[in-house]
């Protein structure tokens, strides 16, 4: 037992990634093919993937959301946890990502059930708030531009269900929400953003240290 959660260095971080989860070979491929990419450490750890997609599985989500796609990760995660009933949208303003992200699916093969939307996402929930109606989505993962979190995730709260899941990437930021010398805005929105659901009744919280910080948010 402890009272406080074990730190992580790089050797501790590789045993639980070479014996706490089983990454299944088509993710491995693809974080294998973008490791030289100039942006891979925006894609989300592989025990965070799998992390998430146990609790798919806990949830029997069939309905998925999730804002920022990059490399098409995630998404392959969520989409292999759901199974062949599932539906995963995504959306990105990245047309170029898009097109590498539709590739990694196609390998998977998983592209049936993953629709890509590209366009702001502000732009994006609003539509889907239009076509799909609130309450349609069991789970939502946000992963996007930092300065937008609150606003997505006020979308969010209705476009996901009631006893649905809203989780958020990033908000420990590599430690830096703790550094008071920091002057990095996306740390601000972070911060901004870690304070407001702190406070908001609407959900239960846990922010958890999987990889650079996962919030969960059950929707009440």
């Amino acid at each position: 037992m402890s009272l406080t959660t074990t730190p992580i260095n790089e050797i501790l971080n590789q045993y639980i990634q070479d014996i706490g989860i089983r990454e299944p070979e088509v993710l491995k491929a693809i974080r294998t093919a973008s490791k030289d990419h100039p942006l891979a450490a925006m894609q989300v750890a592989p025990e965070q993937g799998q992390f998430l997609a146990i609790i798919l599985k806990l949830m029997n989500a069939r309905r998925i959301l999730e804002i920022g796609t990059f490399l098409g990760y995630s998404a392959t995660a969520f989409a292999l946890a759901l199974g062949e009933d599932g539906e995963v949208v995504t959306c990105d303003i990245r047309q170029d990502w898009g097109e590498l992200a539709k590739a990694n699916w196609q390998k998977a093969g998983v592209d049936g059930i993953i629709s890509q939307k590209i366009g702001p996402a502000t732009e994006t929930l609003v539509a889907l708030r239009g076509t799909l109606g609130d309450g349609y989505f069991d789970f939502a993962f946000i992963d996007a531009n930092k300065q937008d979190y609150l606003t997505y995730y006020e979308h969010c709260l209705k476009l996901v269900r009631r006893g649905g899941l809203i989780t958020i990437d990033n908000t420990l930021w590599n430690g830096e929400v703790v550094d008071s010398n920091s002057t990095d805005n996306k740390v601000a929105a972070i911060r901004q953003f870690n304070a407001f659901v702190h406070q908001d009744q609407r959900v239960d919280i846990c922010l958890t240290p999987v990889g650079d910080g996962c919030t969960l948010l059950y929707v009440r």
